[in-house]
């Protein structure tokens, strides 16, 4: 029985709340013909009166639209490549000079690694922050590359790309 009480209390309390804030927001506002809330005139018998000031009359304050921005936004969306066409050559390297052409996509840090075939670093070509956009990198690699087989590894934030080379 009690909670049934507290309940139907607690609603009645909330009721009551919501018609004195609706009163006490009204005050003072007088309807406009723009408004969206239509006023009805009701003929009143003169025996009977209103026991509220304003009578039944309710006008609430008119609502306005949000405000909206035209700015546009240039976003990357997560799905979009930061690292894309990554290409290295000549392939295979015989004149001692390589080069690493990549575009990015924002300014970001950029490693690029050469690796054996075991996985070890063997040379560092570049460890840097780099602009965004195209991005070349001309490196001579005379008497610091044995003959072989080696990996270009691009790593630019979360992406790498791994590209295999042969010097001869």
């Amino acid at each position: 029985m009690g909670r049934r009480s507290t309940f139907v209390n607690s609603w009645f309390t909330v009721i009551v709340l919501a018609i004195a804030v609706n009163f006490a927001l009204a005050r003072g506002v007088s309807a406009q013909k723009s408004d969206t809330s239509y006023l009805r005139t009701l003929k009143a018998k003169s025996a009977k009166t209103s026991y509220l000031k304003n009578g039944l009359h309710l006008a609430l304050p008119p609502l306005k639209p949000a405000a909206v921005s035209t700015a546009k936004i240039n976003l990357s969306r997560p799905d979009d490549k930061l690292l894309t066409n990554v290409q290295v050559y000549p392939n295979p390297v015989t004149d001692q000079v390589i080069n690493v052409k990549y575009t990015i996509a924002r300014n970001a840090y950029v490693n690029v690694n050469v690796m054996d075939i075991l996985g070890n670093n063997v040379l560092t070509l570049l460890s840097q922050r780099v602009e965004f956009g195209d991005q070349n990198i001309t490196y001579n690699i005379s008497n610091k590359l044995s003959r072989g087989f080696y990996f270009i590894r691009i790593v630019v934030g979360t992406e790498s790309v791994n590209k295999r080379i042969s010097v001869l």
